[in-house]
């Protein structure tokens, strides 16, 4: 259950963070009651998997998860342009996210 509890709190982060941008730095109401929505929902299922994750591991892979899935919704809704270099830093995020999961003794079964 810990590892849907991260994926709902990834999914409300990145949500939240999408939103808001839409928000206009909160002058737009619904953008903005969608920011606080999601960041709830995102801190509330976080609190939930730390009971059985350990804090550096669910950090890393919720924040690791957040940046590309965020940086990738940049990309195709908002148009924000990636380089190369940029490509590869959200490899090298997602390649640690995978390190933790496959090969690390740091995560729990």
């Amino acid at each position: 259950m810990p590892w849907l509890y991260l994926i709902v709190a990834i999914a409300g982060e990145v949500i939240g963070t999408t939103a808001l941008k839409a928000s206009d730095g909160f002058t737009r109401a619904g953008p903005a009651v969608i920011v606080v929505i999601g960041y709830a929902i995102a801190f509330y299922f976080l609190a939930l998997v730390l009971r059985s994750i350990p804090l550096g591991v669910t950090y890393a892979i919720w924040s690791g998860v957040g940046v590309a899935a965020v940086t990738l919704i940049g990309w195709l809704v908002y148009g924000q342009r990636l380089d190369g270099a940029a490509m590869l830093g959200i490899g090298l995020i997602v390649a640690g996210v995978v390190v933790l999961n496959v090969w690390s003794g740091a995560t729990p079964d």
